[in-house]
């Protein structure tokens, strides 16, 4: 007994002894003394946000600042996978946003406020730094870069949020702020852009890594043509989620701000978009692991696996499966090699030879380079060689669509454990290309006055059809009036410009932010049950004979006694109206500070309950009729 208290006195005396240590500053305060004194300890200090802004890999990926990427369970992560919240990627588990499903469990704390919070911190002590010149220009504005990404994210993701440029005391009167309206937190993002621009300095290749004036002028352009869209689409369709009072001058005003953004980069002639045999060159892009003087790249991060910084995408990815599989949606969306709509009987007779439809002979040929084809290599030297999807593997192989992933697939690396080494994959993680530059302008364009603008946007988007031996963009041969395509009804320089970003970035994770955007859930989420290719009626359903049956990792739309089945990526039978009735347009509502959850009773209407969440507390509830 006496050596336990002996301990228990010892322990307390290094207690106080750590209490009393009067060097320390208070926990939970920042000091400014001695504080940001030189641009060597301003650029250390900022170093620790572009790992945390970057769209990176699968362990950082719900850290980052700038892109969304997929959180359903059981579905892999990382910079292949984030158009899985989307129509252009299927797991074998539905989407619990999609499906509705998010609940006030799903809140989680809002970690962009700790990193503001610093880089407020930083901007309100800049001036202990008495240093002038080229290098404080860049801090400066890499500060304020780094909080307008913070802000992007919170505001894509969120809405109407909390605009601060102070550090508040860890206090509740000072905590309790109301959230600004969208038009506040738009124009204070792109303010702070502006003051990025202006301090960044420019740079001619992406060797160094570190943002410069083109890689601000290229979020500028993301979020104004974001905000824009937003409200020009949302108040057309009267949802709750425009704000009341924005204007057409306004809208124009952001969507101008878009263009001139985008239109700043293009006039310097710094960049372009990088060429080669367009059977290849499109796909190569995004597996050359040094891309530093590659001249589409603006800003990119680089991985190294033998030091242990890599991600898994090979893994997933290189016997065909990684738990998922594209969309038939994404796949229709391509243009044949003419330049045409997909659609019709020569759709249909395609769709009969499993592959056909995906040769470059026969359509844009993006296609060949994002989805595999029978023949491809997969691994190096010829060691797995693609012939069909493996619609009937487990876990990590398996692929749920029939459409195997192509794009991001290191097939020919000579680093051997990235073939199937965890987190061993070393494919570059893009984070803005010039092809966001053009799409961005050209849109931009076709909102304001498509018709107008026609030659301008032709001129624009020129560039991307080049590399890969497809024909000049013709508004008239390519608008789809099929009366299955969503967009059918779209102005015809809207709906081309609209397809072209899709097929460009397809699988870059920026899917659904489109989607919310264009306030398009309705048409293309809702009531919609995901496909993928044809199986019954197809040689697929020859080639796998009696090995593969419906209910075994086989799910098929239709009846059996159809002529004509598709895949359906998961089992669905456990959701009403064959899946869909709870894909609702509440998907717009920014979700974690506004949860949402169904509530049904039996003999009575289904009814929405909506959590009003400021970024600090839960401030109240409040009940929707909800109409299906």
């Amino acid at each position: 007994m006496k050596r336990i208290y002996l301990s228990m006195v010892s322990l307390c005396l290094l207690g106080l002894c750590s209490c009393f240590d009067m060097d320390k500053y208070p926990e939970g305060e920042l000091s400014s003394v001695n504080s940001f004194t030189s641009t060597t300890e301003i650029t250390k200090y900022l170093n620790q946000f572009y790992e945390s802004t970057l769209k990176i890999n699968d362990k950082d990926v719900a850290n980052s600042a700038i892109k969304e990427q997929s959180n359903s369970i059981g579905n892999p992560t990382g910079i292949a996978f984030g158009d899985l919240n989307s129509d252009n990627m299927q797991s074998n588990v539905i989407d619990t946003r999609l499906a509705g499903e998010t609940t006030l469990s799903s809140a989680v704390e809002l970690t962009e406020y700790k990193h503001i919070r610093s880089l407020n911190f930083l901007i309100n002590n800049l001036d202990n730094c008495e240093e002038i010149g080229p290098e404080m220009e860049q801090c400066i504005g890499e500060a304020y870069f780094f909080r307008a990404c913070y802000y992007y994210r919170l505001f894509v993701n969120y809405g109407e949020v909390t605009w601060l440029t102070k550090v508040l005391d860890p206090i509740q009167e000072q905590m309790e702020r109301p959230r600004n309206s969208r038009l506040e937190v738009a124009d204070s993002i792109l303010a702070d852009l502006d003051i990025a621009i202006e301090h960044l300095n420019t740079q001619t290749n992406s060797s160094t890594m570190r943002v410069h004036k083109d890689v601000a002028r290229a979020l500028k352009s993301e979020v104004a043509l974001f905000e824009g869209t937003w409200e020009k689409y949302h108040r057309a369709k009267n949802t709750p989620f425009y704000d009341k009072k924005v204007t057409d001058e306004k809208i124009s005003s952001y969507l101008r701000q878009a263009a001139d953004a985008a239109k700043d980069v293009i006039d310097e002639g710094v960049w372009s978009i990088s060429k080669g045999d367009p059977n290849t060159a499109y796909r190569g892009l995004f597996i050359t692991l040094d891309l530093s003087h590659n001249p589409e790249v603006l800003w990119w991060k680089k991985y190294d696996a033998a030091n242990n910084i890599g991600h898994s995408v090979t893994r997933y990815l290189n016997k065909g499966g990684g738990t998922c599989g594209a969309s038939a949606s994404l796949v229709d969306d391509y243009l044949t090699k003419e330049g045409k709509p997909f659609v019709g009987s020569e759709r249909d007779k395609a769709k009969v030879m499993y592959g056909d439809e995906l040769s470059p002979d026969l359509r844009d040929p993006r296609l060949s380079q994002t989805i595999c084809m029978p023949g491809q290599d997969l691994r190096p030297n010829g060691e797995f060689v693609f012939k069909l999807p493996p619609l009937n593997e487990e876990s990590r192989n398996q692929n749920t669509t029939g459409y195997s992933i192509l794009k991001y697939v290191e097939y020919n690396t000579t680093y051997i454990p990235t073939i199937d080494g965890e987190g061993k994959s070393q494919a570059p993680a893009i984070q803005f290309r010039y092809a966001d530059i053009l799409l961005n302008y050209a849109e931009a364009l076709a909102e304001l006055d498509g018709a107008a603008n026609a030659s301008k946007i032709k001129e624009a988007l020129r560039p991307l059809r080049e590399r890969v031996g497809m024909p000049e963009m013709d508004f008239d041969r390519e608008f789809n009036t099929d009366p299955d395509y969503p967009f059918n009804k779209l102005d015809k320089y809207i709906q081309a410009v609209r397809r072209e970003r899709r097929i460009e970035k397809a699988l870059e994770g920026s899917r659904l932010q489109d989607i919310l955007r264009w306030a398009a859930a309705d048409i293309l989420i809702i009531g919609k049950t995901p496909t993928g290719a044809l199986f019954k009626g197809s040689s697929l359903e020859t080639a796998y004979g009696e090995s593969l049956q419906e209910g075994e990792n086989l799910f098929l739309t239709g009846t059996p006694s159809d002529s004509k089945r598709y895949i359906i990526p998961f089992n669905n039978k456990h959701y009403p109206n064959d899946g869909n009735s709870i894909r609702n347009e509440i998907i717009y509502y920014p979700y974690n500070l506004v949860c949402y959850r169904l509530q049904v009773t039996n003999g009575s209407k289904p009814r929405l309950v909506i959590y009003l969440i400021t970024g600090f507390s839960l401030i109240k509830e409040k009940v929707f009729p909800h109409k299906f």
